[in-house]
């Protein structure tokens, strides 16, 4: 028998039910108020019709766009042959396949040896399975972390992120991490791998050789710094004189962010740990993963579980990523893109000389503390918003914004975006001398 109740259509721009039901701690709706229904490519649509250009690409999670048709295939495809959807840690085709492809497109021809560890769905679980094994494989509790960081927001990885904010809110204290200054932060460089040094050194420091180094090749959320090859070089030789686990956060900078699959390999290092998550699972799936030498996989079956370590639709987007990273096509398409971006923080740091521009690849920040702040890096991003281009803010005031437009973008929406964001720190500009 047939109901006769149908469900309510939903209002156009009816945010009342997430008013009501939802809690306060969303914030991304509060920068971003539409309701967003579907997404192609580069571009977000809403249920009132309006299109956006996404340079968020959830926060680098989506890498190769929205519904990337190449991938979409592998998973529809998938879905129609009944595949297995969850399957914990169990041997299955799907993982077969991704490790065989991540083992033949990332880490072979890149010459790393390294063992991959599932995680759970997202990267906070990497860097707390990467803290705890580098803890069990030492014998050492301690760890150093850089000012400007962010690993998470679960209790270990939080420890290890420098926001107070964020400690405070998770309840965190110092507990036995060792933070210094990143290379470069908002008050400018510091030689920071000289301080290490001399911490290590002196028996008289108070500061014990730690398990570990945790560190992001580029920061994003604290402000798009990306740190100098020559300094990742120094970094990796003092961790390596003293017995020091290397751990590279690669969570929003890796799988092709930077021009190259990792961003470490700008500075051609080997780390011993490497987290990544967001953009390996393709589309938009969740998945973590913890890389590893071999000689540090100290595990015994189960100590450290997860039950979406198995998500099996991320493993087949995934390992269509990796189809996809191998096309010359896209390689190409990458690298055209990046320079025109890169030629965008030239131009406009020419144009404007207190604003500081930074990046690489397809991530750049465009940094106003020197020029207005976060309240004008807000009063940019509300003008983006309002135009059609979703843009996030990073740094310790939000006052840089951060550009993360998918890989694959084509150069006209690309173009098309920048030009609002020119267009939005200019009437910031002449909204600034009224």
């Amino acid at each position: 028998m047939t109901s006769t109740l149908a469900a309510a259509e939903p209002l156009i721009d009816d945010f009342s039910v997430f008013e009501e039901l939802e809690s306060n701690v969303r914030t991304y709706c509060r920068k971003f108020p539409a309701v967003f229904h579907r997404a192609k490519g580069a571009e977000l649509y809403t249920e009132d019709a309006r299109v956006f250009i996404d340079f968020f690409c959830g926060a680098g999670t989506l890498n190769f766009g929205h519904n990337n048709d190449f991938i979409k295939r592998r998973l529809t495809d998938y879905l129609d042959d009944d595949g297995l959807m969850h399957g914990l840690d169990m041997y299955t085709q799907a993982k077969r396949e991704f490790l065989t492809a991540f083992a033949d497109t990332v880490l072979r021809p890149r010459g790393l040896s390294y063992k991959v560890q599932f995680c759970g769905p997202t990267g906070t679980d990497a860097v707390e399975a990467a803290l705890k094994l580098a803890r069990k494989a030492t014998g050492r509790t301690g760890l150093f972390a850089f000012t400007g960081a962010y690993h998470g927001m679960s209790r270990g990885s939080l420890a290890v992120t420098g926001s107070r904010s964020a400690r405070r809110a998770g309840g965190i204290s110092g507990q036995d991490v060792t933070f210094l200054p990143y290379e470069d932060g908002p008050q400018g460089t510091f030689d920071s791998i000289s301080l290490m040094e001399r911490l290590l050194a002196d028996p008289s420091s108070g500061v014990d050789v730690p398990a570990a180094v945790i560190v992001e090749p580029l920061q994003m959320e604290g402000g798009v710094y990306p740190a100098s090859p020559d300094w990742l070089r120094r970094l990796r030789a003092i961790t390596e004189r003293y017995g020091i686990l290397l751990i590279l956060d690669e969570i929003q900078a890796g799988c092709g962010r930077t021009g190259r699959f990792f961003c470490f390999e700008h500075a051609g290092i080997v780390p011993d740990l490497v987290t990544v998550s967001k953009a390996i699972g393709g589309y938009g799936l969740p998945m973590s993963l913890v890389l590893f030498r071999h000689g540090l996989d100290v595990w015994q079956p189960g100590e450290h579980t997860g039950t979406f370590r198995g998500n099996q639709l991320a493993f087949v987007a995934a390992t269509a990523a990796c189809d996809l990273w191998r096309q010359e096509g896209f390689q190409t398409g990458l690298a055209t893109a990046a320079n025109r971006l890169a030629q965008f923080g030239r131009d406009l740091a020419a144009e404007h000389p207190a604003i500081a521009v930074r990046g690489k690849g397809m991530a750049l920040g465009i940094d106003l503390a020197a020029a207005g702040g976060g309240e004008r890096a807000e009063q940019v991003q509300r003008y983006a918003f309002n135009n059609g281009v979703v843009v996030e803010l990073c740094g310790r005031h939000d006052e840089v914004i951060k550009i993360l437009p998918p890989l694959t973008i084509d150069l006209a929406r690309l173009d098309r975006g920048l030009s609002v964001l020119r267009d939005a720190l200019l009437r910031a500009d002449l909204a600034g001398t009224r």
